[in-house]
């Protein structure tokens, strides 16, 4: 039987008890003042509908979501989380809208406010640790010179002129993603240090940042002069991140403004860190992403005007 084919995939009612057991896993409580006391369904209400004893106020499990507001039906939004969690190097919003039915408007905002919940917010702990190790790199992200308008071509070469997305990769592990505006020491320094154990072996590449005697140990590998592996010192796990991340951006979504880079590395570095190298499965995969919907509003003003 077909993943698609399970009821929350298709019936709205299936697909909000779904949800309520998601977000309500210790029962109904009200999203407004907290109480779990006095809740009773809406009678005659839409479907889902509860109000509130104590505070008397009515509400749906999608309040306080991503979901909240939304004018479309649960069962969609369960098919865009699949669809964009099993498909490794994203699915794009023209897609999205042919298979779901919507406009294209309507896939594009969809798929910004799951990006949404695929962001990590307060990572419960740094990367790293004592025997570990982490590839640090950057990569630039914009299209090449000689395929622009006549017009907004430049002769600047190399990354000028694009955006930087500098990550770090934990070795059999997850990785974290960042849009900065500069490789320069002090924008980059404050990320590692918060974010990666100080008893970390750091692997980079002859471009990454010097990280000095902050961590256990260090080394470069020098690819200018054809050097990518020395012993265990290589950046090809961090490369084989890149090759996925701009394979996506390239072949699937062609164009990404700076204004929601972050979204999409949020996206690309979800689905690796929920990879199935890891023993997840779509499924799994795409359940975890739903969990992450809540406190995490995002609304078209936000996510405008540029889209991409």
């Amino acid at each position: 039987m077909s993943l698609l084919s399970q009821p929350h995939f298709h019936n709205e009612a299936a697909a909000i008890a779904r949800l309520e057991a998601i977000v309500w896993p210790n029962g109904v409580f009200c999203p407004r003042c907290g109480s779990f006391d006095r809740i009773t369904a809406v009678k005659g209400g839409r479907a889902g509908l509860r109000r509130c004893g104590p505070c008397k106020r009515e509400f749906t499990v999608t309040v306080g979501t991503i979901f909240e507001r939304s004018h479309i039906k649960l069962h969609k939004w369960f098919q865009a989380a699949h669809l964009m969690a099993s498909s490794k190097k994203g699915i794009s919003a023209h897609q999205l809208h042919r298979t779901l039915k919507v406009t294209y408007k309507t896939a594009w905002f969809m798929e910004h406010r799951l990006r949404e919940s695929m962001r990590e917010l307060h990572p419960a702990e740094p990367l790293g640790g004592e025997g570990k190790t982490v590839e640090i790199d950057e990569t630039y992200i914009g299209g090449k010179e000689r395929n622009k308008h006549s017009d907004k071509r430049t002769s600047a070469t190399g990354g000028v002129g694009k955006e930087i997305a500098f990550s770090l990769v934990e070795r059999g592990g997850r990785v974290r993603s960042h849009h900065v505006p500069t490789v320069a020491a002090q924008t980059l320094r404050p990320i590692l240090e918060a974010q990666i154990h100080a008893n970390t072996i750091i692997m980079s590449d002859e471009s990454g940042a010097q990280v000095g005697k902050s961590f256990a140990r260090y080394e470069r590998v020098n690819h200018s002069i054809g050097e990518y592996v020395r012993g265990d010192a290589h950046t090809n796990t961090i490369e084989g991140y890149f090759s996925i991340l701009k394979r996506g951006i390239i072949g699937t979504y062609h164009h990404v403004s700076p204004q929601h880079l972050k979204r999409y590395l949020a996206e690309f570095d979800f689905r690796y860190n929920e990879r199935a190298a890891l023993g997840v499965s779509d499924e799994a995969r795409a359940d975890r992403l739903v969990h992450g919907i809540v406190g995490k509003r995002l609304t078209y003003k936000d996510s405008s005007p540029s889209v991409a």
